[in-house]
């Protein structure tokens, strides 16, 4: 697996290089200190995974995002930061990040959300799951959570390889040429998939299925 990171703190970066190679020896890590740099990356169609700072010097935040997605088109990025206010994080996922982790992280936790993200998973932090309004707010947790787990086994299975590479923030167009299928069909199974689940876009189907994975330790399949 290719990873491409971007920070310009140098420790910080030093300790997730430290913490991916802990993961798998195999994974090839390329560190960028800026957006721009990370823009001039050869074959980027081969980068999986982006791990991408939100404050940068020169090209940062959502525009950062816009255009890594674009140049980036087969990879999952998830914004790194230090401010985790909720609607900050909405933003993001918004503009097609397909997860959030904050800077703040104790080591364990870090630990965690890389492991989910690298198995294909959405990590959100728990507090922004809980301000979400992708459920009811008279659900309890457990109501909450048995509702969006019978909503995701409903699913066919093409319906739930789409919906799971839809997450990562991957464009219609990829996920019809990874699943060999056409866009049109791509936009059926999104658009039943949705109604399945309960959301009526992707930015609530990442929150919905990043709370699954918390509440249930799931590990997604590709």
């Amino acid at each position: 697996m290719k990873i491409l990171l971007i920070d310009d703190h140098s420790l910080f970066a030093e300790g997730l290089r430290i913490l991916l190679k802990d993961f798998d020896q195999s994974v090839q890590l390329i560190c960028c200190n800026s957006c721009e740099a990370a823009l001039e990356q050869p074959d980027p169609e081969t980068i999986e995974l982006i791990l991408l700072d939100y404050y940068l010097p020169g090209l940062s935040g959502v525009e950062a995002l816009i255009r890594l997605r674009d140049y980036c088109p087969n990879s999952r990025i998830t914004v790194v930061s230090a401010l985790d206010d909720p609607r900050h994080i909405r933003s993001i996922i918004d503009a097609g990040a397909a997860g959030f982790i904050p800077k703040t992280s104790t080591f364990a936790v870090m630990s965690a959300a890389l492991h989910l993200v690298l198995a294909g998973g959405t990590y959100l932090p728990p507090r922004a799951i809980e301000e979400t309004h992708v459920l009811d707010s008279s659900d309890s947790v457990s109501e909450g959570q048995g509702r969006i787990t019978n909503r995701l086994d409903s699913l066919s299975q093409r319906q739930r390889e789409v919906i799971m590479q839809l997450v990562q923030g991957k464009p219609n167009k990829v996920i019809a040429r990874t699943l060999d299928i056409s866009e049109h069909t791509v936009k059926a199974h999104i658009s039943a998939s949705f109604k399945l689940l309960g959301v009526k876009n992707r930015t609530e189907a990442v929150y919905a299925t990043a709370k699954l994975y918390r509440d249930e330790e799931i590990t997604p399949s590709s």
